[in-house]
């Protein structure tokens, strides 16, 4: 009896390794690559004419400052310590620390012009040679994702879902996302058909438990995001 192979696991580093390394950093994220992640995933938010990476609307938890993002100027922000001395970066910042050695997913994570501002960045690192399907751009907000696609529809989606859509993964497919992305707590069987069903691949966040990624790989999930993507690694097996 022969068992058939589980297909390709992508292992997606969460705001870079921040198991390792201060999240969102650009040491985060080259500890990623080293780590061996075949994608690296962070947050983005526009303000004062620069796209910065950070995940929360404040700068409380990550950085030594206080307040929220949108309160401060660029120069101030740029002298913010983001733990261990590492700085804020920007999108062009990781990008060019990246130099395509994995794919990226830019996570849109502020409203009412990050969604542009993100597609004319790509826009120019596609035209010096990038290719569009090393992107991937995500949201929980739909309707900036639903922007970013009229911008620049050549680069891939992924519908970011905290909880189990009503339809599934309907509005993800009729969003023309490639990917359905949602928390471990509300994968089933049947979303996982659905989404493939569908022509998604259906991605995991944020999975660091070895028992966990071991389950969810079984199941027949398409990718995790992890703190610790070495971990990932260790379960996807010869088939990635």
């Amino acid at each position: 009896m022969t068992t058939e192979p589980l297909p390709r696991f992508t292992v997606i580093g969460h705001r870079g390794a921040r198991g390792h390394a201060p999240e969102n950093t650009l040491l985060s994220i080259d500890t990623a690559i080293r780590l061996g992640a075949d994608w690296v995933e962070f947050d983005v938010q526009h303000h004062d004419g620069e796209l910065w990476l950070m995940h929360d609307l404040t700068l409380d938890r990550t950085t030594n400052g206080r307040g929220p993002l949108r309160a401060h100027a660029a120069d101030s922000l740029r002298r913010l310590d983001a733990g261990g001395g590492e700085i804020i970066p920007t999108l062009p910042e990781a990008l060019d620390l990246i130099e395509q050695r994995v794919g990226v997913n830019v996570e849109l994570k502020s409203w009412n012009g990050c969604a542009a501002a993100v597609a004319a960045c790509l826009r120019d690192y596609i035209a010096d040679g990038w290719p569009a399907d090393r992107f991937l751009v995500s949201s929980f907000h739909l309707p900036e994702l639903w922007e970013f696609k009229q911008l620049l529809p050549e680069v891939p989606l992924g519908a970011l879902y905290c909880g189990v859509p009503l339809d599934w993964a309907g509005l993800a497919a009729e969003l023309g996302a490639q990917t359905l992305n949602i928390s471990g707590e509300f994968v089933d069987a049947r979303l996982i058909a659905d989404a493939h069903e569908r022509g998604l691949r259906l991605y995991v966040y944020t999975v660091n438990d070895e028992a966990e990624l071991r389950a969810l790989r079984q199941m027949g999930v398409d990718g995790v995001f992890s703190d610790y993507p070495e971990r990932a690694l260790a379960v996807a097996g010869p088939a990635r």
